[in-house]
């Protein structure tokens, strides 16, 4: 069985003590383990490994040009028979496939052992740790660590060059509708974080990227003016059922946008390619001017469909002269 040696710093925090040092991922992918809930009921303390996730974390390393800088938390067990040699510098444990239990990272482990290069990682080994100490750990790490929200994340991709076309041309229609005073949404967007009464990037990318497969076009100018057209003349629907605050709700605004290719449709029917504020407006009419259009729009619900459903009911029981 093969042994490991490698330089290491010993750390004591409490009354815990570990020992930090970088190690191939190569080498981690054949001497960790995880155990959960699913395939241990009485024991298992983590999570499910998810697949995709790990094999987008091989896809990074095969890639080459990224670092994972964050480092891998390990309980040494049994089957390590680790030592601290070398005057307490150096770390000695032997390759074995339960040699280590993983307390944070397990998704970063598993994508190791799917890549065809490796990394040299940074890694926290803690030794002689119970079952209960290593749960502890595990509900430490996992409660006191705070993750970057997604609503940051969509907004400093650019800066990071990580943007797809789609998250290109979304972020641009945002930045539009935020920031130009004819835009329907100006004042109800929220670009870094989560709002109550404002839509933030992660609620618009949900709202708009379906429904983008609908535009010849992907100009964002082309595609801003007609969606800013549909969403006006919602606005202006809304204010006359005293609900104007409306296009600020996640589940209004996704609702209307869910509906946009129901409505762009009626007016190419009867204007062809003049798709204006007030033809949206005009075929949007009956939507509302039913008796139940005010609590529709500023009572929705959690079910952003309901609203779909109804702008669609709208229009196909609507006469047409």
């Amino acid at each position: 069985m093969e042994e490991h040696r490698f330089s290491i710093s010993t750390v004591t925090q409490n009354k815990h003590r570990f020992y930090t040092c970088t190690i191939p991922s190569d080498v981690l992918a054949k001497c960790c383990f995880v155990t959960n809930r699913e395939d241990d009921p009485v024991e298992g303390f983590q999570r499910v490994l998810d697949k995709k996730r790990a094999g987008e974390i091989a896809k990074f390393v095969d890639e080459g040009m990224g670092t994972i800088p964050t480092s891998i938390i390990l309980s040494a067990q049994d089957d390590a028979q680790l030592k601290i040699i070398g005057k307490g510098k150096t770390v000695s444990f032997l390759e074995h496939q339960k040699a280590f239990l993983i307390l944070d990272g397990q998704h970063r482990v598993y994508g190791f052992s799917l890549a065809e290069g490796y990394m040299r990682v940074p890694v926290v080994i803690y030794n002689g740790l119970s079952r209960a100490d290593e749960t502890r750990l595990f509900i430490d790490i996992n409660s006191k660590q705070k993750g970057v929200s997604n609503e940051l994340l969509l907004d400093i991709k650019r800066l990071a060059e990580y943007e797809s076309d789609e998250e290109v041309l979304l972020r641009e229609l945002f930045d539009m509708f935020d920031r130009e005073p004819s835009s329907a949404l100006y004042g109800r967007l929220s670009a870094a974080k989560k709002s109550q009464t404002k839509i933030s990037r992660v609620t618009f990318k949900l709202a708009v990227s379906p429904i983008l497969k609908y535009f010849s076009s992907r100009n964002h100018d082309d595609v801003y003016q007609m969606l800013n057209a549909y969403l006006t003349g919602v606005s202006e629907g809304l204010i006359k059922i005293d609900a104007g605050k409306g296009l600020g709700s996640s589940v209004v605004f996704r609702g209307v946008m869910q509906a946009f290719p129901i409505v762009a449709g009626k007016v190419k029917d009867r204007y062809g390619s003049d798709f204006s504020v007030d033809h949206f407006y005009e075929v949007l009419e009956p939507v509302f001017s039913s008796s139940t259009a005010h609590n529709k729009f500023s009572n929705p619900g959690t079910a952003y469909k309901n609203v779909t459903d109804h702008i669609d009911k709208s229009l196909r029981t609507a006469l047409v002269f």
